[in-house]
């Protein structure tokens, strides 16, 4: 039977071994979707994914989709793309607008998870800082990018989208590589795609995931400095 979630508490989840095997993670439902409660949930390996009108759930799926910075796999048709300087890439240039676009339906799809309050809620976590953005262009058009959560040395993948082949590939490069220079051991990817595996993400053990949170989010980590213009 699944947690019905205090909506006066915003810490308290249970614990993530009480999460299902089928559906695969799911943990909890209500609540609500404060910063509070967010980054409460991210710190313990848990994280919001619900369709317009269904009720929010949260989830922890065992395994778990890692990368480890400094694995991170760039394939030589990829480096090319990278090395030729095809996109520039800044951070927090345009957070609301990188959300919008992850939002916006794939051609597969015919919905979005990303509601209009989730929406409201990473750009609430955004102004306080936690909430980031990473952005490809082309000349001054938005081409691709990713947005996600960094809590002390942990970064926490949410989603990304692309207009340009390659665009959101030259945009996670970018993250990795300005993620290990700022000493942050890990990346979360939460759920398995052959897209993230190719690029070095693995799977590890929920149990690990959550011991490496423990010791990775209260870590401070070098001076960050997100609001910068890579171009």
């Amino acid at each position: 039977m699944l947690a019905l979630l205090d909506p006066n508490d915003p810490y308290a989840f249970p614990p993530v071994e009480a999460a299902l095997r089928e559906p695969n993670g799911l943990l909890a439902v209500g609540g609500d979707l404060s910063p509070a409660r967010l980054l409460a949930a991210y710190r313990r390996g848990i994280f919001p994914w619900y369709n317009r009108g269904e009720p929010i759930l949260w989830w922890s799926p065992d395994p778990r989709l890692v990368l480890f910075p400094e694995k991170l796999k760039i394939a030589r048709s990829l480096r090319k793309v990278v090395k030729k300087g095809a996109f520039q890439v800044t951070f927090d240039q345009a957070f609301a607008r990188v959300i919008d676009a992850c939002a916006a339906p794939r051609k597969r799809d015919q919905g979005t998870w990303i509601t209009p309050e989730m929406k409201a809620a990473y750009c609430r976590l955004h102004a306080l800082g936690y909430a980031h953005s990473v952005e490809a262009w082309d000349r001054s058009e938005l081409v691709g990018g990713l947005y996600g959560v960094a809590i002390g040395c942990v970064f926490f993948g949410e989603s990304m989208f692309y207009r340009r082949t390659d665009a959101s590939k030259v945009a996670f490069v970018a993250l990795v590589e300005h993620l290990t220079r700022w000493q942050y051991g890990l990346i979360d990817c939460q759920v398995r795609t052959e897209h993230l595996l190719r690029l070095g993400a693995e799977e590890i053990p929920r149990r690990d995931f959550i011991r490496l949170l423990d010791e990775l989010c209260s870590k401070p980590c070098a001076k960050t400095a997100w609001r910068c213009n890579l171009r």
